[in-house]
């Protein structure tokens, strides 16, 4: 499909509560299709759509490269244990800081065919799902980073580092 625009820190869309998306129309597969367009080409992990614009409640998520999920008003239902460890994100370039997070979360959403679904995730998964959906509620991950933001690197001695951008 597309690549879209990708909004960065101190833009006014990025600090709005999005709303319900109540069907499934042309628009929102295309946002959905360039959405994942836009993630894969820009190495992240997960894009939500206030981060192309867009204040609808649609996020995708993937983890592994392979495996993409599509949430559709999504919201957790459940949580569990904790995780601290670097976080970065594609509307903060070139940053990443220590976020605490949930280990294990449970979400609950729709799919493409506005369908209910849930999905239980751990680890990155869990940061990716809850970093996501902090988008969603107009919140940026540092307003959780404890200690000072780092500078990140783009090269390859940065490639032996595991830094994901969710």
């Amino acid at each position: 499909m597309a690549i879209r625009n990708i909004r960065e820190i101190g833009e006014e869309v990025l600090t709005k509560r999005c709303k319900e998306v109540t069907e499934m129309t042309p628009r929102v597969r295309e946002l959905i299709e360039d959405m994942l367009d836009t993630m894969y080409e820009a190495n992240g992990v997960g894009l939500a759509a206030p981060q192309v614009g867009v204040l609808k409640r649609v996020v995708v998520i993937d983890v592994t490269g392979e495996d993409p999920h599509i949430f559709i008003n999504p919201r957790i239902v459940e949580t569990s244990g904790e995780q601290t460890g670097q976080e970065g994100c594609l509307s903060v370039p070139g940053k990443s800081g220590q976020v605490t997070r949930p280990n294990y979360v449970k979400v609950a959403a729709l799919d493409v065919n506005m369908k209910p679904f849930e999905l239980e995730g751990t680890e990155l998964l869990a940061r990716a799902i809850c970093h996501e959906l902090d988008h969603l509620e107009g919140r940026l991950y540092v307003d959780k980073v404890e200690g000072p933001l780092q500078d990140v690197r783009y090269d390859e001695e940065a490639e032996d580092e595991e830094q994901e951008e969710v």
